[in-house]
């Protein structure tokens, strides 16, 4: 039987270290089995798991591995793997993996510890952690920023559904967000971002503010914000407060679109996705004139929302066709994905109201952006304490991999 060995090395980092081993390794024709590295504030860890020929000495390999590291400042520790610990690792390869990311504005000791005590709860053992978000200085460290780190965890969860319920309260308890995905082939492999645009991508409901400028504020606001709990059926409160718009002069329009404001980091966010590849969308309960005045800003590949009905430049407290509802953005997601040539599985959909749940439900990756607590609770992701740009992280993609984008 040959020996299995797993040597692991470890200093300060400097060219040629892995190549000086590698090159120790290949006079004997040991076989590599597994390799993994990091750098950790300037020290290395590197670990190589091998398998020594039969006709080998051990003591060969390790002398010579030992003396070569000596020679670049290194250390070198081995460990003899028996074939039965090693079969057992092979077979966990089978076993489903998972991506949980942790989001804050600062990330504390207190976070990481709960974090992972909740998955080491359901049975999941964490092989991977990474930082995803960049380096920041001594003096910086104390500053509300944005900091992710990206756990790779492998094993069946006892319950999936508890797993989401502790991650969602443990979240909501630490001011922070926590996402867990499934690491499939379509978490790398998603092309199209379908965005609700109030109080999603930007920072307000519109109708409250055409209904500021028809002085009826109070009114249209109350009714607004029973609908995005849930509570009044979604066309009924549309339709109410489009009523209370009736007379309101069509020249105001643009005044309130040059006076919207983005929500936090999606200007970033959809700058990114345009460089990597990705189709976006807005599927509104809005208006169009908003929603196309947003894709004159941010380049969005489509636009769908309501079509105020305006006669003599004045709003007649209608819309012309059908009403774009929970149900008709689900709708208008699948249209948009197979026009794209796209499965579901492939699309990110992103939201705050409950007129949003249904195409939260239908995409591959549904993300409830500082939602309402229903919302919040019944989509598969939520963000609530970092800016939109956050997604990015959920994708897998690294503050220095955006870098490279020069966005």
């Amino acid at each position: 039987m040959k020996d299995i060995l797993l040597i692991t090395v470890s200093g300060q980092d400097k060219p040629g270290v892995t190549s000086a081993v590698a090159d120790v390794l290949s006079r004997y024709a040991v076989t590599m089995l597994d390799i993994g590295q990091a750098v950790i504030h300037d020290q290395l860890n590197l670990g190589i798991l091998v398998a020594i020929p039969l006709r080998t000495q051990t003591s060969s390999v390790t002398d010579e591995v030992l003396a070569c590291l000596k020679t670049l400042g290194m250390q070198a520790r081995f460990s003899s793997i028996s074939e039965q610990r090693y079969q057992r690792w092979v077979e966990q390869q089978g076993k489903r993996r998972h991506i949980v990311t942790l989001l804050a504005r600062k990330i504390d000791a207190c976070h990481l510890a709960a974090v992972t005590r909740v998955t080491s709860e359901q049975g999941l053992n964490i092989d991977k952690i990474v930082r995803m978000s960049g380096r920041i200085k001594l003096d910086e460290s104390d500053r509300l920023g944005r900091a992710c780190v990206e756990f790779s965890a492998r094993g069946t969860p006892h319950s999936a559904t508890q797993l989401r319920s502790s991650l969602l309260e443990l979240a909501g308890q630490q001011n922070i967000d926590i996402a867990y995905q499934e690491d499939d082939i379509y978490r790398r492999n998603r092309k199209l971002v379908v965005f609700d645009m109030d109080s999603t991508l930007i920072d307000a409901e519109v109708i409250d503010e055409l209904a500021k400028e028809a002085g009826v504020g109070k009114q249209v606001a109350a009714i607004t914000e029973a609908a995005m709990q849930g509570e009044i059926d979604f066309n009924d409160s549309f339709a109410q407060r489009l009523a209370l718009l009736e007379g309101l002069s069509e020249d105001v329009l643009q005044s309130v679109a040059e006076r919207l404001r983005l929500n936090e980091g999606a200007e970033h966010l959809i700058k990114s996705l345009k460089q990597l590849g990705f189709k976006t969308a807005i599927i509104s309960g809005g208006f169009t004139f908003f929603g196309r005045y947003l894709q004159s800003i941010l380049d969005v590949d489509y636009v769908y929302a309501n079509e105020l009905d305006v006669v003599n430049g004045f709003v007649t407290g209608r819309v012309q066709g059908e009403i774009i509802n929970g149900m008709r953005k689900a709708e208008l997601l699948c249209e948009i994905a197979a026009k794209e040539g796209l499965l579901l599985e492939q699309v990110i959909a992103v939201g705050d109201g409950a007129n949003d749940l249904p195409m939260l439900a239908i995409a591959g990756l549904g993300i409830a952006f500082r939602a309402k607590p229903l919302v919040r609770a019944s989509a598969k992701q939520a963000l609530s304490n970092v800016g939109l740009d956050g997604i990015l992280y959920l994708l897998g993609y690294s503050d220095k991999d955006i870098a490279t984008l020069g966005v």
